[in-house]
């Protein structure tokens, strides 16, 4: 099995250890609950004992998952850029609305957030770009007013 190198911000890493920390932490209360819906008596019909196992199988799957996150982060350097590039902030005048994305990897792309993917169409359509340049995006011109 090839292993794909996953970019992250180091802001990025730091929100994936904090959550993975909360879900390592939710286990025994999971547990709890699970070992308290078992004494209700028949499980086959038993909405508490279902609702927790559930909970505790998205949990642990979550916990795999942000596990294999981490084990394959390639962290996303900072600084002042002169291309855009990830991890890059970039200004863009889209059509006279000023907006500013962060561009990141696609594990931590949060669109209302503002932390758009490197692999999402605007992604793409800015990498590489400077500072100054102008392109047709969606039909609207797009300029880039800074990079950082």
């Amino acid at each position: 099995m090839i292993k794909k190198t996953i970019s992250l911000t180091a802001e990025g890493k730091k929100e994936l250890e904090a959550e993975l920390d909360e879900l390592i932490k939710s286990r025994p209360a999971i547990a709890e609950r699970i070992a308290t819906a078992r004494s209700f008596g028949d499980l086959s019909e038993n909405e508490e004992y279902s609702s927790a196992r559930n909970e505790q199988k998205i949990a642990e799957s979550r916990i795999l998952e942000i596990q294999e996150i981490l084990k394959n982060a390639k962290l996303i350097r900072g600084g002042k850029r002169s291309k855009v590039d990830l991890g890059a902030l970039v200004s863009l005048d889209m059509g006279g609305k000023k907006v500013e994305y962060t561009v990141v990897g696609a594990t931590e792309a949060n669109p209302l957030e503002g932390k758009i993917s490197n692999e999402s169409p605007i992604g793409k359509a800015l990498l590489g770009r400077k500072a100054g340049e102008a392109f047709e995006f969606n039909g609207k011109k797009v300029k880039i007013i800074s990079i950082n």
